[in-house]
């Protein structure tokens, strides 16, 4: 193009007639390369399927010899046709049997190893048990059969006593177990129901910086909200302050720790707490022992607890005894008394 002496537009006209060209010669291309494809794979397809009619028409040939009608022809074709396929569809009965053979060998096999495996376990004296009673049955061929609960069977037949089988899962043992735990837990229950239920004398100290002891009685399986409630409804006629108090506003400190309301008397009888003072496992009325002589020796008595107000509590909190109190906590372990 660069040779071309022409003008503008004819030099425009010329490149768009070569681009026109060169895209033909690419669709050509592409078109014989389809046609290329499309051949190799009809001649596959035709190989697939001329053996068939390759193998009739060599034996048309060789039994047709000289000339023969058209009408003999065509009715030789078919019939060699006809045996032909014959010819194949007892070559696939045959195969289709063959595989079910096969199959069938299979499943045997796999049985008479499943028989062989079941086998593993059993006991000469059964099997020599087995073949003297057949024995004895040919024997006395003209006694009476035997009984039907004589004939019966053991469970557990073919397997061998005198092996250790509890490691093995076993249903029934697994039930025997369950209904044990359930017996003994059911006991458990009954036991601690009648702890629950068993009445106790708490002595207690309403504290507004002096001590007035009362006592009450209740059950074991109370809680201290409960235990509280009822203190309360014997303070309220002779304490005005109490008189408008409700349960929530007060607190129960018994050795030196602070009991919330939620916990059960049980509890603490069970578990053996202790405080920072004493145990508080035992509601009985002792003196306290830091009055005695000698305040550092921890006896085995426990201290009256202290039903507080907690507006009272609040105010006071830095002052002895309540500057020694502190939340209950059951991970938290007293096992020296303490008085500071």
């Amino acid at each position: 193009m660069a040779q071309y002496k022409g003008t503008m537009r004819e030099a425009g006209r010329a490149m768009h007639l070569i681009k026109k060209r060169e895209k033909q010669k690419e669709q050509m291309e592409v078109l014989k390369q389809r046609i290329a494809e499309e051949t190799i794979i009809k001649s596959k397809v035709d190989k697939r399927f001329s053996a068939h009619y390759d193998a009739v028409e060599a034996e048309l040939k060789s039994s047709t010899v000289g000339l023969v009608t058209l009408s003999d022809m065509k009715a030789k074709q078919e019939a060699l046709l006809k045996e032909r396929e014959m010819q194949l569809a007892q070559r696939e009965q045959l195969e289709e049997r063959r595989l079910q053979l096969e199959a069938l060998r299979e499943k045997e096999r796999k049985q008479e190893q499943k028989r062989q495996i079941c086998s593993l376990s059993f006991t000469l004296d059964e099997g020599d048990e087995g073949g003297e009673g057949d024995r004895d049955a040919d024997a006395a061929a003209g006694e009476r059969p035997r009984s039907a609960g004589a004939s019966k069977r053991k469970k557990n037949l073919g397997k061998n006593p005198d092996v250790d089988t509890s490691f093995l899962p076993d249903r029934e043992r697994e039930e025997e177990e369950n209904r044990l735990r359930e017996q003994l837990r059911q006991e458990w229950e009954a036991r601690r129901e009648k702890v629950k239920r068993e009445e106790m004398e708490v002595t207690f100290s309403y504290w507004d910086g002096s001590g007035h002891r009362r006592t009450v009685r209740i059950h074991k399986g109370c809680t201290v909200q409960q235990f509280l409630k009822k203190a309360l409804q014997g303070l309220r006629k002779d304490f005005r302050e109490l008189r408008a108090a409700g349960v929530e506003q007060l607190m129960y400190i018994k050795e030196d720790l602070i009991l919330p309301h939620y916990h059960t008397f049980y509890d603490f009888i069970v578990t053996k707490a202790r405080g920072k003072s004493g145990p508080l496992f035992n509601f009985d009325v002792h003196d306290d022992v830091r009055l005695l002589s000698d305040a550092t020796m921890e006896k085995d008595e426990s201290h009256a607890g202290k039903v507080v107000l907690r507006s009272w509590y609040e105010k006071n909190k830095h002052i002895f005894p309540a500057s020694r109190w502190e939340p209950y906590d059951p991970e938290k372990k007293w096992d020296k008394y303490t008085i500071r």
